[in-house]
């Protein structure tokens, strides 16, 4: 498809991201990829959100792609939050996250009137904007689903909430087995998410999200059907339609230098001195660290992650968060660089670092990971195995399609569900951290992990070729969109 489209065929697209980066990440790609195919789309959101990555907007914009971000003041100041702090991966408490998410119902109405002032053909919204489902009804159009990780999180938690296997058990630690899926996967209540284990707003809310899915036209998925195809099938036999049209990142960024600094509003210095580091270590002899941009770990665990990285006895790079830890992590952290600065084995980057250019970088071996989903596709499109290491959410779920679905991972041995750091205390020990590395480094088994996920790789950058499986299911879609616009304006006889 061509970005000339005649204007009376273009399709017209609002996307409507949920300000958290493993959300809003790809819902901004996948958008991009859109407007790349002759869609005409606009970006709905507020502006601290809109300026990590207005950049790439405009300069879509300015190639001549029909994209634009239209911005909402976001009430912070009414839900006690400081001016700028719009996304979750600002926020220090957990009770941020919610605050954001009734932000957003707080705006609700400005939303709608955009909506109905940019007479959309179709709406794009998160999961967790479940009342768009009847903004679409009212406009009379379809709306999509996003949904930004697996489908075999959503095929397990809903094969749990038909049939509650993990109720009745003795103990929160004892497993159960997930019924109706392609493979035997067990786990404990305690790797659930809390709102499964007990009835709370949270139990209500999510039921909702689920239920808005059933009732919207289809999903989007950032997947790709060679990677869990299994699991897409089983999706569509009990769930609905659905679209996967990943890896998105690698998509939008296939043709782009300046990828590297994906989701950054500041350019990459020329040679950092991380690339100089790793460009002085051998291939495949340097492990990736990094828990994303949510994950708060407590002083006891990072000194436990810090031992056990030392104790592996390889090379490491460690992306940390600044306000990840009290002042007594975070002094912890600082003589712990210094040791490993003197010793040269291993690098901390903080804050922020270009994540796709480090994991294709060929020092790189494998990426100890939270298990987000976008974290995976970019491992997985790197070729690089992994070391589980989920916290929260559905990233058990997601440890459980690496590790005994696709066996391209190695666990660390987390057992609960929580939002990491809570309390000062260490569930993952330096030992157990230490022996995953060397697994992965080391054991003949890591190379037969290095193959596969070397094919997923391939697999990966097939798909998003004209004629693979993401670019045909993206251009059926928008065939779809397409008709469907057709009828609903055709005139009546």
């Amino acid at each position: 498809m061509s970005m000339e489209a005649e204007p009376e065929n273009q399709i017209n697209v609002i996307f409507l991201p949920f300000p958290a980066p493993g959300h809003m990440i790809p819902m901004v790609d996948t958008a991009r990829i859109f407007a790349k195919h002759g869609v005409s789309v606009t970006i709905i959101t507020t502006p601290a959100n809109a300026s990590t990555f207005q950049k790439a907007i405009d300069t879509d914009f300015n190639s001549g792609y029909n994209i634009t971000t239209r911005v909402l003041p976001f009430p912070a100041a009414e839900l006690g939050l400081p001016q700028g702090l719009e996304n979750a991966k600002d926020a220090t408490a957990r009770e941020t996250i919610g605050k954001l998410r009734l932000g957003i119902l707080m705006i609700k109405d400005q939303i709608e009137l955009l909506f109905q002032e940019l007479h959309p053909d179709c709406l794009v919204t998160d999961m967790l904007h479940p009342w768009t489902v009847e903004s679409a009804a009212k406009l009379g159009i379809p709306r999509l689903y996003y949904y930004s990780s697996s489908y075999f999180s959503t095929c397990a938690k809903y094969s749990i909430l038909k049939h509650n296997p993990h109720q009745g058990l003795l103990s929160h630690t004892h497993s159960f087995t997930i019924p109706e899926l392609p493979h035997n996967i067990q786990m404990t209540p305690l790797q659930l998410e809390p709102w499964l284990r007990t009835q709370s707003s949270a139990t209500e809310f999510f039921e909702a999200v689920y239920e808005s899915e059933s009732r919207s036209y289809g999903a989007l998925y950032n997947d790709f059907c060679e990677l869990e195809g299994d699991y897409e099938k089983l999706y569509k036999s009990t769930v609905g339609k659905s679209w996967s049209v990943g890896p998105v990142s690698a998509w939008v960024n296939k043709d782009d230098e300046r990828k590297s600094n994906r989701g950054h509003t500041e350019d990459l210095a020329q040679e950092p001195e991380w690339l100089n580091w790793l460009n002085s270590k051998q291939d495949e002899s340097v492990l990736y660290v990094s828990f994303g941009s949510l994950t708060r770990f407590s002083h006891s665990q990072l000194v436990e992650l810090a031992h056990g990285l030392d104790q592996s006895g390889h090379s490491f790079i460690w992306v940390i968060r600044k306000n990840d830890e009290s002042e007594k992590g975070e002094s912890f952290v600082e003589e712990f660089e210094e040791k490993m600065k003197e010793s040269k084995k291993g690098y901390i980057i903080w804050n922020w670092a270009p994540q796709l250019l480090i994991l294709e970088h060929p020092a790189i071996a494998g990426f100890l990971t939270h298990c987000g989903w976008n974290s995976i596709l970019e491992s997985v499109s790197a070729g690089l195995p992994m070391i589980t290491w989920p916290t929260y959410a559905e990233q058990f779920y997601n440890e459980k399609l690496i590790v005994e679905v696709l066996k391209i991972g190695v666990p660390v041995g987390a057992k609960e569900n929580k939002w990491a750091g809570m309390e000062d205390c260490a569930d993952v020990g330096r030992e157990e951290i230490a022996n995953a590395v060397v697994h992965l480094m080391e054991k003949e088994e890591s190379r037969e992990m290095r193959s596969r996920t070397r094919k997923l790789s391939d697999a990966a950058k097939k798909s998003i070729e004209k004629g693979g499986s993401s670019y045909c299911n993206l251009m059926q879609l928008l065939e779809e969109l397409k008709s469907l616009k057709i009828a609903i304006h055709r005139p009546l006889k």
